[in-house]
């Protein structure tokens, strides 16, 4: 993943994530904890109505507590024609100031709607005693109210007045959604039962304290119903509702119980919150239903602005991207693109340096630091050239002598020995050999070294006639390779020299050369009397001088002409390896193989190059 990629997640895991995570959080809790404070705010208000609908009823039973007191009723039961009981009739107002107070506060009171008295000791038309005269309406006959479940009820509760809602006893209340008070009189004097009271009072009431109490804010869904324990509707202020089944509009199984409930469900296919609170003195319960729309409306406008934010925060996340986050991380990708061409070796690039920021300081830095890296390379490359032409001239310098010295000796030899031709003939091949040695070239045809090592070869054959012999096997297809000069004669002379050293047989020299992936693979090997691993260790690839030193400190119990003759065998073939290490680089060099007894096989590798190229560069990356 690029920096650009990692930028970006890194904004959006701890920035917009983080905040969605958040919101969401909030979100649920605040939509969780909706239902709770409500169902604490639903409980005081429908106990605040309860409140006020029993003291309506309080009232009402306040009033006929007095009509009772002042014998109103009792005068209207035992009256000579109980039937003309109508309080607006003006000749029942000559009664006594207490009978006349209470009947004019019973027919001044805005809340009646109509009254009659079952009389317990009528017959025929005079059991029922109408009070208030009401249109439309049939009084249930005294006779079917007493086979009447309401009827021993009221008896039982023995004088306390008994409240009846709308559609709970229609024969007896009608059909209109009136409340009606049922109550036992009795005579005071004897407390004799004489009657039943029936008074309906007006829902106007009720409807004010419905319509002017309303749970939480105006803009709520609220519906207010009273209902009995049996699941009825018996008052609805919206009157939609009224004396229908409460769990018909719902799915939950609902039970009218004591105290508060409130719980979340369907009604009327609706998501709501219904709380109920039961009536302490009557089986009814007080219902709120609040559509749960309405109550998470505010949670539903934080949740949309909520999305529309973070929509807006990752559209900013994704224009910074496109245009701050690709600019930086793009300047960054080319700062890397031209590190990586640092290392492929191009030394001479530079960046384009625009603007004014810290990227453009951080392009120029890099231009700077490669313009130093440059010059110091090219200083270094320089010295290092300067210091492998040195070395090589030193190499030159030990092979020179070396080779001189054991020609002469031969030369020497022969010429004590009165050989003049071969004296003749040696000192030609030397005239040759030295002709190519003087040369100012370092580089050489690998058919020049060929002749070279032939000359060589036969010097080494006229003074050693019946000691070896030797073929060389090079294609002629290899010959216009470049080769460093003096590099196969050494090679020979270590076999001859000490390869075929006291040997009671005659030795072969075999050279040969091939082609071998790219390389120029030239092995020279004998059948001489080989090397000791001892022997072996001397031929070290460029040791150094402190080295050496080193290594003769350690030896010094060996015998001096011993150690100098080891050092001297493996002098000239360290030399070509030095050389050729120094030249080509690690890769090639010189392979030696040898086993006492054996024969030692010297194996040669450089590229193959045309004659002139330039490896000094190779050799010093490599």
């Amino acid at each position: 993943m690029n920096l650009r990629y990692k930028l970006f997640a890194a904004f959006l895991g701890l920035i917009i994530i983080p905040l969605f995570i958040l919101g969401m959080i909030m979100f649920f809790v605040t939509y969780n904890s909706i239902e709770k404070k409500y169902s604490e705010q639903s409980e005081y208000s429908l106990k605040a109505i309860s409140y006020s609908i029993s003291n309506v009823f309080n009232e009402m039973d306040n009033l006929t507590d007095n009509g009772i007191a002042t014998s109103v009723f009792h005068m209207a039961l035992s009256a000579d024609d109980p039937t003309n009981q109508d309080l607006t009739d003006s000749e029942q107002l000559s009664l006594n100031a207490s009978q006349r107070n209470f009947r004019s506060l019973l027919f001044n009171h805005p809340s009646i709607s109509y009254a009659f008295l079952y009389n317990f000791n009528g017959k025929g038309g005079s059991e029922i005693v109408s009070l208030f005269s009401k249109d439309n309406f049939s009084t249930l006959p005294y006779d079917k109210f007493k086979e009447s479940e309401m009827y021993r009820d009221v008896l039982t509760m023995n004088g306390v007045p008994k409240w009846v809602a709308p559609h709970e006893y229609p024969e007896l209340t009608g059909t209109e959604p009136v409340f009606t008070q049922i109550r036992l009189v009795k005579e005071l004097s004897f407390f004799q039962n004489i009657g039943i009271l029936v008074v309906q009072i007006k829902n106007w009431e009720f409807e004010s304290i419905f319509r002017n109490l309303k749970v939480g804010d105006s803009t709520q869904k609220v519906s207010f119903m009273l209902v009995n324990d049996d699941g009825m509707i018996l008052f609805d202020p919206d009157k939609d509702l009224s004396g229908q089944n409460f769990q018909s509009f719902t799915n939950k199984e609902v039970t009218f119980k004591k105290g508060f409930q409130s719980f979340k469900t369907q009604f009327e296919g609706e998501k709501s919150i219904v709380s109920m609170y039961h009536l302490k003195d009557h089986p009814w319960s007080l219902v709120s239903v609040t559509s749960w729309d309405s109550l998470s409306r505010e949670v539903t406008i934080f949740a949309r602005w909520f999305v529309v934010v973070i929509f807006v925060c990752f559209l900013a996340a994704l224009i910074f991207n496109l245009f701050f986050m690709n600019r930086i991380t793009g300047e960054i990708a080319v700062i890397v693109r031209f590190m990586r061409r640092v290392e492929g070796g191009d030394l001479i690039s530079r960046m384009e340096e625009k603007g004014n920021d810290e990227l453009t300081l951080l392009a120029k830095g890099y231009n700077d630091l490669m313009d130093k890296v440059n010059n110091l390379f090219n200083r270094i490359q320089l010295e290092q050239r300067q210091k492998n032409q040195a070395e090589m001239r030193v190499l030159q310098a030990q092979i020179k002598p070396h080779f001189l010295f054991n020609t002469l000796e031969s030369i020497n030899v022969l010429a004590v020995q009165n050989e003049g031709r071969k004296v003749s003939e040696m000192v030609y091949r030397l005239a040759s050999i030295l002709r190519i040695t003087i040369q100012d070239r370092d580089e050489i045809t690998l058919e020049e070294e060929i002749k070279h090592l032939r000359d060589y070869l036969d010097i080494q054959k006229f003074r050693f006639e019946d000691l070896f012999d030797y073929e060389i096997d090079i294609p002629t297809e290899l010959y216009g390779c470049g080769i460093l000069k003096l590099t196969l004669q050494p090679l020979v002379e270590n076999s001859i020299q000490h390869g075929f050293e006291g040997i009671p047989y005659k030795g072969k020299l075999s050279i040969r050369g091939f082609e071998e992936r790219g390389n120029l693979i030239i092995r020279i090997e004998d059948n001489g009397i080989g090397m000791n691993s001892s022997q072996l260790s001397m031929f070290q690839y460029m040791i150094s001088e402190s080295a050496n030193n080193e290594e003769q400190g350690h030896k010094d119990e060996v015998k001096r002409g011993n150690r100098v003759h080891l050092e001297r065998r493996g002098l000239g073939v360290r030399s070509v390896a030095d050389r050729i290490r120094i030249e080509y680089g690690f890769r090639h060099g010189i392979f030696i193989c040898s086993s006492q007894g054996c024969g030692t096989i010297i194996q040669c590798v450089i590229p193959i190059y045309e004659q002139g190229e330039d490896h000094n560069a190779k050799s010093i990356i490599g």
